[in-house]
């Protein structure tokens, strides 16, 4: 008997090893993977260059402290900012650690205007993590239940309404920032379009806010992008990231620019392990990987083609609301929960997940090539068909 927490609904598999976007279980059996340990694999499994760079680090030295130099997390902080426009970086482990740290300088922010109560809008059916100050700016109230009281300081809005935005800002003198996904992963794989970015950024350039985007799950090249703002060409003030960012090792970092920059010093936040030299090894090796390998354009074309193959396989099938995404973030809408897919494909040797109830939500691996794609697609459109002919 296990003595582990209770807190997942686990499947009854294990793996033991990996080969590119294959990953093998305990009986031997092969499994596609189309989930990557939900955006955090992303270069696949056993790549050779990162289990290279770890085994290099490791036999050099894991973990020293925040309180002294990293030469590593140095070099990972400038090729951060190059890709992304911004200025400073903090480093911490995980994405919910990423985004309290925006909301902590958000916070900040608005002290430093005189705001007493500052407050962020966020948005329905967002996802930030699971501490007490993300769980409070997600907008599932079932995550939230049981965990009350939630930390006061946000307003929610639906997303992508600009309107119900303008209404907050001509009845709230306290807000001072928006925080937002530019794709909801957890909430169904929604997307921001450009042109909404693109007026948000004006409305919080207009009444000087700061534009906090959380790329947690869709950053690092997923969109075909380096980040998802960068679609729209436009930056925020703050940006969250984590899951691929380490392709598996355990990083996350909070990132800001302009109006943001330079509002935190020495005491005012911290981090154990964050931005230890593992952890940046194999992090600027994930970069390193996705520029050589053209692996955003591998997305970006590997991506069209799996939604034009499920648009294809499921063309005239009752039930199919909507196939959607953004490089390799894909989503396929159904008219009813399909919960039970999850494990039917698990049967059939291939990982996806099921979010918002009625959303197949795919995340494959950056390496995924076209054969794969048409592997998952003939794999997993017969079982979505045979679903909703129940």
């Amino acid at each position: 008997m296990s003595h582990i927490m209770n807190t997942y609904a686990r499947l009854p598999v294990a793996f033991t090893h990996g080969e590119g976007s294959w990953i093998f279980d305990e009986t031997g059996k092969r499994h596609l993977d189309a989930l990557s340990g939900i955006a955090v694999s992303t270069l696949g499994h056993n790549h050779p260059r990162l289990v290279r760079a770890i085994a290099q680090q490791a036999a050099c030295v894991l973990h020293t402290s925040n309180l002294y130099r990293i030469p590593l997390q140095e070099e990972l902080s400038d090729r951060l900012a190059e890709l992304s426009g911004m200025d400073e970086v903090f480093f911490c482990n995980s994405g919910c650690e990423a985004n309290e740290a925006a909301i902590k300088l958000a916070r900040m922010f608005g002290h430093s205007k005189g705001v007493d109560q500052p407050t962020i809008i966020v948005m329905e059916n967002a996802f930030h993590g699971r501490t007490m100050a993300t769980l409070s700016a997600t907008g599932n109230r079932k995550t939230q239940a049981g965990f009350e009281p939630l930390v006061s300081g946000f307003v929610r809005v639906p997303y992508r309404d600009l309107a119900a935005i303008r209404n907050v800002a001509e009845h709230n003198g306290n807000v001072v920032a928006v925080l937002l996904e530019m794709i909801q992963g957890e909430g169904g794989i929604n997307i921001a379009d450009d042109a909404f970015q693109r007026e948000l950024r004006a409305i919080c350039d207009e009444r000087g806010w700061l534009l906090m985007c959380d790329e947690v799950q869709c950053g690092l090249g997923r969109t075909g992008r380096w980040f998802g703002f960068q679609h729209a060409g436009v930056k925020p003030d703050v940006m969250t990231l984590a899951k691929g960012l380490g392709s598996g090792v355990p990083i996350g970092a909070c990132l800001t620019s302009g109006r943001a920059a330079g509002l935190f010093g020495p005491g005012n936040h911290g981090s154990t392990f964050g931005g230890n030299p593992l952890a940046c090894a194999a992090a600027l090796e994930t970069l390193a990987v996705i520029e050589d390998d053209k692996l955003m354009a591998n997305a970006e074309a590997v991506g069209e083609s799996i939604r034009s193959g499920f648009r294809e396989a499921l063309s005239g099938v009752a039930g199919v609301v909507d196939v959607r995404g953004r490089g390799l973030m894909i989503g396929i809408e159904l008219d009813r929960p399909c919960a039970e897919l999850v494990r039917q494909a698990l049967e059939a040797g291939i990982l996806i997940n099921v979010t918002a109830e009625r959303v197949v939500r795919l995340l494959p691996p950056l390496i995924f090539t076209q054969e794969d794609g048409q592997q998952l697609v003939a794999g997993l459109a017969p079982l979505i068909r045979r679903l909703l002919e129940q």
